[in-house]
């Protein structure tokens, strides 16, 4: 697939088919891709969690209380450590924009495998770290749901975006 095709396939899926788990081949080919994102200095201050098990999506769940979750077969879960980050002298930490990066380049290998994502950020914290029993030093950034959408789902189509023009200047 084209890389702008990637791009644009790329959306917030809220419907899984619970009975078709990712294989690992292609887990692995979408952690890889988190794995070999580039980070501030190169200081990669980062960990996956990818959850799998049933004892474990049942505990994780239970920190974003939508419907739509409990049918996803996997869940990853972004976390970092600050102390690890870059720091710029001005104080700057990139640890979030570290993440971020992270975050997307396996969302957009996993739009380029067939499979589904929505990044999700408003989930309960502090229950995730200790659904997860996090070390101090961990902090979570963000989670999304991976598994292959439920057949039938319609797509969304082209996105709504600004144009260009309003976007970007040219100097």
């Amino acid at each position: 697939m084209e890389f702008v095709d990637v791009i644009m396939q790329r959306e917030s899926v809220r419907n899984y088919d619970p009975m078709k788990p990712v294989e690992m081949q292609v887990l692995e080919r979408i952690l890889e891709a988190g794995r070999i994102a580039p980070s501030a200095a190169n200081y990669q201050p980062w960990h996956f969690h990818l959850i799998s098990s049933h004892q474990w999506l049942e505990k994780v769940r239970k920190c974003y209380d939508r419907p739509w979750l409990k049918d996803a077969p996997h869940i990853l879960v972004v976390t970092g450590n600050r102390k690890e980050a870059w720091r710029r002298p001005d104080g700057y930490n990139s640890l979030e924009t570290d993440l971020a990066i992270a975050l997307t380049h396996m969302m957009l290998a996993a739009t380029n495998e067939g499979v589904s994502t929505c990044w999700i950020a408003h989930f309960d914290y502090q229950k995730l770290r200790q659904c997860l029993e996090l070390k101090s030093s961990e902090e979570v950034f963000g989670i999304t749901p991976l598994g292959y959408p439920r057949e039938g789902l319609k797509r969304r189509g082209i996105k709504n975006r600004k144009p260009l023009d309003e976007v970007v200047t040219y100097l």
